[in-house]
This record gives structure tokens, sequence and C-alpha cells, in this order.
């Protein structure tokens, strides 16, 4: 008997952003895409893609090979291959079929010169890029790239610190967790899973009340990882005293 699917704990009702994908990548492009860890690549090269704003858009091959979410869509059973060496072998075959323009592109001076590979969707900026670059131009191009236009290796999604570090998710905590990274910012909420982890309190009311106290005191460089001024630390076993009652040492 086959092992049961991890499941998908369903979309949220309130509005999501939405991805815009052309037609033809349906019409055309799908029907020509024989490769499990190829559509997966294409499919979230166009989300990373909405997320850059500016005319001109491109990823990295560095970020991508140092993108969590998009190595663990390719840890494929049924591949004997590493993430990363998928990760590979499907660049190639998007850049084989033409849906993303690969460059070489030199960046930095000096000793610092470094050589990194950049994709662009194939459209007609995508193009107009590549063009640009191959006539050494990059210096003008580097001047309409927004620098927001470089993909971040993204901070690790509050679904995946919630259950690598406490435990099996449910709605109710979903919706929880959607609020808390509304509320708070992504580097607060990985600090406040690490201090959770570290103190043993792996509960999401310890979190939630590591990131109250910082909200309400404040938190700056004189705060240690406890959330409090280095002067005032509190001990390991430290319990936020609003769940002192039902986080038990």
């Amino acid at each position: 008997m086959p092992k049961p699917l991890p499941g998908f704990i369903g979309f949220p009702d309130k509005k999501m952003k939405p991805v815009i994908v052309p037609d033809l990548f349906f019409t055309d492009l799908l029907p020509q895409i024989d490769d499990l860890a190829e559509l997966k690549l294409t499919v979230y090269a166009f989300w990373l893609l909405n997320e850059q704003s500016g005319d001109l858009r491109y990823l990295r091959g560095d970020d991508l090979r140092a993108d969590d979410t998009l190595l663990r869509s390719l840890n494929l059973e049924s591949d004997l291959r590493s993430p990363l060496m998928t990760l590979e072998d499907a660049l190639e075959r998007a850049t084989a079929r033409q849906t993303l323009l690969r460059m070489e592109v030199e960046t930095g001076q000096g000793e610092s010169l470094l050589s990194e590979d950049w994709y662009f969707l194939n459209t007609a900026k995508g193009r107009q890029a590549v063009a640009m670059i191959r006539q050494g131009r990059l210096a003008d191009l580097q001047k309409i790239l927004p620098e927001e236009a470089r993909l971040s290796v993204e901070r690790p999604n509050v679904f995946i610190l919630y259950e690598q570090n406490i435990g099996m998710m449910t709605e109710i905590i979903a919706e929880q967790l959607r609020d808390m990274e509304k509320t708070y910012p992504p580097d607060w909420i990985e600090e406040a899973f690490e201090i959770a982890v570290s103190n043993n309190k792996r509960a999401l009311r310890y979190i939630q009340a590591v990131l109250k106290r910082w909200e309400t005191e404040g938190k700056d460089e004189g705060y240690g990882r406890s959330g409090r001024s280095s002067a005032q630390a509190e001990p390991k076993n430290y319990t936020p005293d609003e769940f002192s009652d039902v986080i038990r040492s």
C-alpha cells in the first residue's frame, strides 16, 4: 500500500495575490514539457518573477540554488539525483526549450570579479535585456534594473518554520500563523522560533508571547535573543508571564 501523501491545508478565505501566467504557457508550452522538474521550475519561475517589480526582471542561478522551497519541490522520490542536480538539469531543459534565456554575466571588478548565470523569461523585454548584455551594455542595463529585481534568498516560510520546529499543522494554527506573518517582521518571527526551540518551549503560544513582548517593550540592538535587554536577560527556562499558566517548564 502506498504511503499517504502529505495533506494541503487549503487556500485561505482572504484575498490572495494573483500570479500572472501567459495563456500561451497552457496552449503551446505545457504540451511540450515532458519532465516534471522542468515543469516545476517553470511554474516557480513565473511566481518569482511576479514577485519582482519594474519592467525588467531576471533570476540569478545562485539564488535558485539556495532557494529551499524550490529545492524541496525537486526532491523527487523517483529521482536518485540530489535536488541540486535535478535543478541543474531542469535549468538546462528550460533554456534548451527557450522558456528561459540564460546569460553568463561578470559582476564586480578586479579580484572580486565574479561570473554569474542569469535567467530571463523569453518575452520581448527578456530578449531586449539579453541583447543589451550581448552588446556589452550591461552597465546601461543595471541602471534601469531596479535593485529589488535581484532575487533574494527568502527566509523560511512561517508554515515551514512551524512544521520543522513545532509540529503538525491545523487550519486554526495556519490562520494564526498567517496573522503573525502579517503583524511581525520575518526576522522577528524566525528569531522567536529559534528562542522557543533553544529553550525547549515548542508551543505557538510561547512564540506569540515573545513577539508580543517585543512589540510592546521594544526590540533593538540592546535586546538579546530572549527578547529582553542583556541586563535583564531571562534564564533559559523563561516563560512569558502571560502564558506561565499554560506553558510549563
